[in-house]
């Protein structure tokens, strides 16, 4: 499984060719730094899914567990930055101008499409504490179908009943598999065909 190399005091930067090796700069670096952790952790997430080690994480954004430890306390706050993206980008989509319910699940399944930690927070819907599903996914997953539940028009198939939409977006992201974005968006529009669900242009939200 990808993600799993160990972070190792003694081996320097230079041996770690994918590292990206933030300056050390001052007051620029903190953020440079964050910057980092939360695009190496977005890629080691797609790739090993959210329990990947954060070691890898680190080793990944070239910095020292020490600093990922300073900025994200534990795997929840890093995992929650990472997805707080996706999540806003569904959130703008929803509230901008002449949006409708298909270009708003397009943005959704783009979402899908690029990152298995996502996935597994749109499976969050509807667990409770004795699920093991953490608080924050929970939360994010009740956002998610707020945005989408304001555009769904009398009548949508989506919400003939309230655990609909959630059911149906949980069934499409099961269908969500492959080695390339190309094909999981693929299976995402055959699985939303399937459910008879009309979706816009699969992308991210241009903000």
């Amino acid at each position: 499984m990808s993600g799993t190399a160990r972070y190792s005091p003694g081996v320097t930067q230079r041996n770690l060719p994918d590292e990206r090796r933030p300056a050390n700069d001052g007051p620029k670096a903190a953020a440079r730094n964050r910057a980092a952790l939360v695009a190496a952790a977005r890629e080691i997430y797609a790739e090993s899914g959210l329990s990947a080690p954060l070691s890898a994480i680190a080793r990944r954004a070239g910095v020292g567990q020490g600093v990922l430890y300073r900025h994200f306390p534990d795997r929840a706050a890093l995992a929650l930055a990472v997805l707080e993206e996706n999540v806003q980008q569904i959130e703008q989509a929803a509230a901008a101008d002449g949006t409708d319910a298909a270009r708003v699940l397009g943005v959704l399944t783009w979402h899908q499409t690029e990152s298995t930690a996502f996935v597994g927070v749109l499976h969050a819907d509807g667990a409770d504490s004795r699920s093991g599903t953490p608080a924050y996914a929970q939360a994010l997953s009740r956002r998610v179908e707020r945005a989408l539940r304001r555009h769904l028009p009398a009548g949508h198939r989506l919400g003939a009943r309230p655990e609909d939409l959630m059911i149906a977006i949980a069934m499409v992201s099961g269908a969500v598999t492959g080695p390339t974005r190309e094909q999981r968006e693929r299976r995402a529009l055959a699985a939303w065909r399937l459910l008879g669900v009309e979706v816009g242009p699969v992308r991210p939200f241009a903000t």
